[in-house]
């Protein structure tokens, strides 16, 4: 509840990101979600306060006792953040294509995505940074008709540094199932298979459940100062490969991670754009994981914000990623249609929110 008024937050929107599952709390404030077994980023946001991000999985503990403290937004935040920049007037018109393909993407699935409200972006440009943000005080709607979703998007800011050549962009995606006819649903089934063989979330299910051979995938070291890449022969080495508690793993290279994906050659857009020879038969990204990360069973992988990707899968943007909820075997969750098959264990998650008006910063997850 409030600090100063005692009133609780009815109306609070919960999520997991990157999944179709979401709810709203009641009038105590409270929420319930039912969650197959993995981990996942729960966001919690209201209006007038700041988005709340914690990690949750299926071993967690004191689940139904958690309070989780809302801070009001500070106003002058953004005003701070933006005060060396000057808005573009007609920003979408000027910027609008760029921040679709380094956002949305420039693959065949991006042709068939659309951002229904643009009119609620800001656009701004700093000649002394020569650097691009992009802002939004509402939520991006994206409408993915290839793979049958649509995306909210709680942008936090989407940023494009034009003298290194580096788009970053963070925030909260959540899912929603789209309805269609039998001939949409087919073709989303088809896409989604295709976007998910060869995605980063195939690659962590894959190495976590020791099928990466035969899923298709190979992996090599980058040697730091060589430049020169080693053969894994080993994936599952321990020097590599740690099995964890809870149906975990832990991963740690000495070096960045060349990941090469034999089961689908690359788009050739992508091959034009990287200036590859047409005929190039293999996906080719690299994983910088920092200090490791640790995989949860359903693909979830932890911290996200030290993991970065080039290549293949850098190129591959919001129109060609899926739902920590997706599976294969289950490719479409329709609203009210159960799962093929129940999971053994699930997450139930049951939570009160109580918000402070001022204070000490709160620890978070990115």
């Amino acid at each position: 509840m409030d600090g100063t008024t005692g009133q609780v937050l009815q109306g609070a929107s919960v999520f997991c990101q990157n999944t179709t599952s979401g709810t709203v709390t009641n009038a105590d404030g409270e929420f319930s979600l039912r969650l197959s077994n993995g981990g996942y980023e729960l966001a919690i946001s209201f209006s007038g306060y700041e988005t709340q991000s914690i990690r949750i999985s299926n071993n967690m503990e004191n689940a139904e006792s958690m309070v989780i403290a809302m801070k009001q937004k500070e106003k002058n935040m953004e005003e701070i953040a933006i005060v060396a920049t000057t808005e573009v007037k007609n920003g979408w018109e000027k910027y609008g294509d760029f921040l679709k393909d380094n956002f949305i993407g420039k693959t065949a699935n991006s042709k068939d995505c659309i951002i229904e409200n643009p009119e609620t972006l800001r656009f701004f440009y700093s000649k002394k940074r020569n650097r691009l943000k992009v802002i939004t005080d509402s939520i991006v709607v994206i409408r993915n008709t290839a793979l049958g979703y649509i995306i909210k998007y709680r942008l936090d800011s989407f940023v494009h540094e034009y003298n290194e050549k580096r788009t970053l962009y963070t925030g909260f995606p959540f899912y929603e199932e789209m309805e269609g006819s039998e001939e949409e649903i087919e073709k989303w089934v088809k896409n989604r298979k295709k976007a998910y063989d060869g995605s980063v979330l195939q690659f962590m299910r894959s190495y976590r459940d020791s099928t990466l051979r035969k899923e298709g995938y190979k992996i090599e070291i980058i040697d730091d100062e060589t430049r020169k890449n080693i053969p894994i022969f080993n994936p599952y080495d321990t020097a590599y490969f740690e099995i964890l508690e809870y149906s975990k793993v832990g991963l740690f290279f000495p070096g960045k991670l060349r990941v090469v994906y034999a089961n689908e050659k690359p788009d050739p857009a992508y091959l034009s754009s990287a200036k590859l020879p047409s005929g190039t038969p293999l996906q080719i990204s690299v994983l910088d994981l920092a200090d490791g990360i640790i995989i949860e069973e359903n693909g979830f992988y932890y911290d996200q914000k030290d993991v970065l990707t080039l290549g293949y899968w850098a190129w591959e943007k919001m129109a060609d990623f899926l739902p920590y909820d997706y599976s294969p075997e289950n490719p479409r969750k329709a609203p009210g249609v159960a799962p093929v098959a129940e999971p053994l264990e699930n997450i139930d998650i049951n939570l009160e929110f109580e918000t402070e008006n001022n204070g000490t910063e709160q620890s978070q997850d990115e």
